[in-house]
């Protein structure tokens, strides 16, 4: 096994990945989808959505959590909006089509919005924002998840991570792409953090009793049986701003459940109140804004770059070379992944392998 990180071509990577998950039972065209969702998430940087996470899809779907053939369902339709059902399928492949259906509703209707309930976890929020951008469109998207996140002077893990995604075309080579969670840090933070056997920063867990918690190993536990839970983007707190962290993640809690009467925070758990594991019925929401209904799609490209200039040319701080916009770092990190590789820490070799074995298929060469 190998005892540091190895690097995999993309190509491979995707073709190792797409193998996996039919073996899982997922149909080739929605395995295709899947693996470009994880393989993205590598390619952007976010490691915490990326290959790591087969390992974890593969355990759901044989605990039945999830279903690897996605059955989703247009359930309710208007000119601008639609209602999906995504089956407690792959929540990559529902979001997939979710946002392909309000890019088709934007394209005739100037907006198209659409509501996802019964899914599960869709991988990097931005990767459907980008969908929307590269047909000249303005994307948005949100999930609640599962239950990690404490209200501002709470301790009980009740909202999800809740990420919040918005892209825009520029001028530029990238796309404007903010993709963040609502919480200080995503939930996949701790479980890397944990993977290597490192400390966290105070500040990101609270735990019952109100200390915050260092130590990565057994948090996630800590988190599922309630008695500690990762704080809202800013912090403990009103001081620094946890307020609105809460307030977002709410806003998303309410877009991901409330339009498609879906399932919400304590609700979201892998198991009912008697203790029986059930599917976690994820919500999503997508929008799409086809800039040509207000103005020509040059004329938005030329201001977005403009301010997206006019921000990396302003003054810095000393001993910092540079200001970056969003969506830059993860253009300029897309290119040298492409070029050496995605690197797959020894503990995700070592999960990879665990899950080829018990599907008795051929894993990756991760070398001695």
């Amino acid at each position: 096994m190998a005892k540091k990180s190895v690097y995999v071509p993309v190509e491979r990577l995707k073709e190792f990945t797409i193998a996996v998950l039919l073996k899982m039972g997922v149909p080739r065209e929605d395995a295709a989808i899947v693996a470009d969702v994880l393989l993205a998430s590598d390619l952007y940087g976010v490691r915490s959505h990326g290959i790591a996470h087969l390992k974890m899809y593969y355990n759901r779907i044989k605990a039945g959590l999830q279903l690897p053939v996605t059955h989703w369902v247009l359930v309710h339709e208007t000119p601008a909006t639609a209602v999906i059902d995504g089956g407690n399928g792959m929540g990559m492949v529902a979001a997939y089509h979710a946002m392909r259906t309000a890019i088709e509703k934007a394209r005739a209707n100037g907006t198209g919005a659409v509501a996802v309930r019964n899914s599960s976890h869709y991988g990097v929020a931005g990767y459907y924002t980008r969908m929307a951008a590269e047909e000249g469109m303005l994307g948005m998207s949100f999930s609640n998840a599962h239950p990690s996140v404490a209200p501002t002077f709470g301790y009980e893990p009740l909202l999800g991570t809740n990420p919040i995604a918005i892209s825009a075309p520029t001028d530029e080579a990238f796309a404007f792409t903010f993709d963040a969670a609502t919480s200080v840090v995503p939930r996949g933070k701790i479980e890397v953090a944990a993977r290597k056997g490192e400390s966290i920063p105070a500040g990101w867990i609270i735990r019952k009793d109100g200390t915050a918690a260092t130590e990565s190993r057994g948090l996630i536990k800590e988190i599922d049986g309630g008695v500690a839970a990762l704080l809202p983007l800013g912090g403990s707190g009103e001081e620094m701003g946890g307020h609105k962290g809460y307030g977002l993640a709410t806003a998303v809690e309410i877009l991901s459940a409330a339009f498609q009467d879906g399932a919400y925070l304590s609700e979201l758990h892998d198991w009912d109140k008697s203790g029986k594991q059930h599917p976690s019925r994820v919500g999503h929401f997508f929008l799409a804004i086809d800039i040509e209904h207000f103005l020509p799609l040059g004329k938005f490209r030329e201001t977005a770059g403009g301010i997206l200039r006019e921000l990396r040319g302003s003054g810095k701080i000393p001993g910092e070379e540079r200001i970056y916009t969003p969506g830059e770092k993860a253009y300029f990190k897309q290119s040298r992944v492409q070029d050496a590789g995605v690197e797959i820490p020894p503990a995700v070799c070592k999960s990879l392998q665990v899950l080829c074995d018990e599907l008795g298929i051929p894993c990756l060469d991760f070398g001695a």
